[in-house]
């Protein structure tokens, strides 16, 4: 009668010894998934359950009880985090619910250029497909109230390259964008050159923004600014053209013609107007802002396109004009204002 119980107690011992054994297997087997993963939306508000139901009708989750036992014996299940995920390969039921409860969701990323104006950087995230669009333009509150105490928006948005999850909003992109900027403006200006004609930061993100348009090739930029500095400092109107065309606005077709350097009230219209413009005029990256607070020493005051991308400088007007006969009056079939761009 005791070999019988004991017999029977090391029968259930190894039995409990093996079905422990299976479940761990399974525990730590990869999940049934295809070779190139499967996206999963946790949506806002929705259980731990109810995702491992619907993982387990679709075949993923071959025991969701055991799943579900363990998540909530370790309270991971009141965890997870909203969102699109990517479920990989190699994934077992313990990663999956790290992965939900890590909220390491899918991220796309979309690129706003360089010396694009706000208008343009919307139109930039209104084409992004997995990004709300909730704004109405460079004049919504919203975008009023977050650059205050500025009380314009434009340029105070930093270019660059950002990754976000689907249903990120424009809005909230740009609250980033504006914070790098703020940054980059703040660690630049702690930095920069002496005696320069900008009472403030935002008077050099301005001269900032002109000199993003202004320049073909990068390592004239401060050339450019240096340029530019020196015709404040000799209160010499700045005369450059994408300040003439950012105030023509939506009307601006191509081609800027006289009556558009002679308009007197176009606040933008820097031929008729003295000092900086009241607002920058594109998104300027770092290297821009950079050169605005040290620019190159130098004698010239003027510049010209060559036609290959690149600038001629000039320290007079005779030589100034000289130039401009040269490279623009007698322009070659191969001109360009700007450098080529790689497709």
């Amino acid at each position: 009668m005791i070999r019988k119980w004991l017999l029977l107690g090391l029968l259930l011992a190894l039995g409990s010894i093996l079905a422990g054994q299976e479940l761990a297997r399974r525990w730590h087997q990869a999940l049934p998934l295809p070779a190139e993963g499967m996206p999963l939306t946790v949506a806002p508000g929705e259980s731990l359950r109810t995702v491992v139901n619907r993982l387990h009708q679709e075949g993923v989750i071959p025991y969701p009880n055991l799943l579900l036992l363990y998540a909530r014996w370790t309270g991971i299940d009141q965890q997870i985090k909203h969102g699109e995920y990517l479920l990989p390969t190699h994934l077992t039921a313990d990663s999956l619910l790290e992965l939900l409860r890590s909220g390491k969701v899918i991220q796309y990323q979309v690129t706003l250029p360089e010396g694009i104006n706000l208008l343009q950087a919307l139109a930039v995230l209104q084409g992004q497909d997995h990004l709300a669009s909730v704004l109405r333009g460079p004049d919504d509150a919203q975008l009023q109230e977050l650059v205050k105490p500025f009380t314009h928006p434009e340029g105070l948005f930093f270019p660059d390259t950002y990754l976000y999850a689907r249903d990120t909003t424009d809005f909230q992109l740009l609250q980033r964008a504006h914070r790098k900027m703020c940054e980059v403006l703040e660690q630049e200006w702690r930095h920069r050159a002496p005696d320069l004609p900008y009472e403030t930061s935002y008077e050099a993100l301005i001269m900032a923004s002109i000199i993003e348009r202004e320049t073909g090739l990068p390592e004239e930029r401060d050339q450019i600014a240096g340029v530019f500095v020196r015709r404040l400092q000799a209160r010499m109107r700045l005369q450059t053209d994408p300040t003439v065309i950012y105030g023509v606005g939506a009307e601006f077709d191509g081609n800027l013609r006289r009556a558009d350097l002679e308009n007197e009230s176009n606040a933008y219209n820097t031929y008729r107007r003295n000092g900086l413009p009241p607002t920058p005029i594109s998104l300027p990256g770092r290297a821009s802002i950079h050169a605005a607070l040290h620019p190159a020493d130098g004698t010239a005051l003027y510049f010209v396109a060559r036609g290959d991308g690149g600038h001629y400088f000039s320290a007079t007007l005779a030589e100034h004009e000289s130039a401009v006969r040269k490279f623009q009056l007698q322009r070659k079939q191969d001109y360009r204002s700007s450098p080529e761009t790689s497709q």
